[in-house]
């Protein structure tokens, strides 16, 4: 099964970037350090310049991989939203009950981060707090409708759809499945970014996690029994 899973890829739409990062020792060492060095320093002072120093490479190394660094935050979070999308299809494939498939998929998608050995080249924790500080900035542009009619967005929105099935099968007649799915994958990023900087406007804290908030809210809205879950 482990030598299985190393050939796993996740497939990010390839208008985001110009050459595959992927596809080069390169390529993933960009991505490997672009993500430690936003994580660092934040998007705003991230620079593809910055970058080349810390791999020690030409900063034009980097721009035959990506256009500029919006495509870069883009790609970052599409891989994201991947990672998250095979997680939860492989956590949630074989289990039949609908309410239990349901809360398992809720919990992968809100749970706290950790290190995944079968993509070696990403620090998904360090990339989780790139998500839940910038990856608005993927999408709060001027440029949003031509990036979405381009599919920059399709992974993320996938995501959002499969959630919403999960949540019709266990009532075909809840009327907002998309919206109460877009608020539980978004809404768990703005849980943790309220713990760590604004503790006083959230119950969620160390003990009480985004997952145990997300359950609870969902199983009330479609009036799910607690089976100690």
């Amino acid at each position: 099964m482990e030598y299985i899973l190393k050939d796993i890829k996740i497939g990010v739409n390839n208008k985001i970037y110009l050459k595959d990062p992927e596809s080069t020792p390169l390529g993933k060492r960009i991505v490997q350090d672009g993500i430690r060095l936003i994580s660092e320093s934040g998007f705003e002072n991230f620079t593809f310049r910055k970058l080349g120093k810390r791999i020690k490479s030409n900063e034009s190394s980097i721009y035959r991989y990506f256009e500029n660094k919006h495509k870069f935050l883009v790609y970052l979070t599409s891989w994201y939203w991947g990672w998250k999308e095979y997680q939860l299809v492989f956590a949630t494939n074989s289990i039949e009950n609908t309410e239990n498939k349901l809360l398992t998929a809720i919990e992968i998608l809100t749970k706290p981060v950790e290190r995944d050995s079968t993509f070696g080249h990403i620090d998904e924790v360090a990339l989780n707090q790139i998500i839940i500080n910038e990856s608005s900035k993927s999408f709060l542009t001027k440029e949003v409708d031509a990036e979405n009619k381009d599919g920059y967005f399709l992974i993320y929105k996938r995501l959002v759809g499969r959630l919403s099935e999960m949540i019709k099968a266990v009532d075909p007649g809840y009327k907002f499945p998309k919206s109460l799915a877009s608020m539980v994958i978004e809404g768990s990023l703005h849980q943790y970014f309220l713990i760590d900087h604004f503790t006083s406007i959230t119950d969620c804290n160390e003990k009480v996690l985004p997952p145990d908030y997300f359950k609870n809210l969902v199983q009330n809205v479609l009036k799910i029994e607690n089976n100690g879950r």
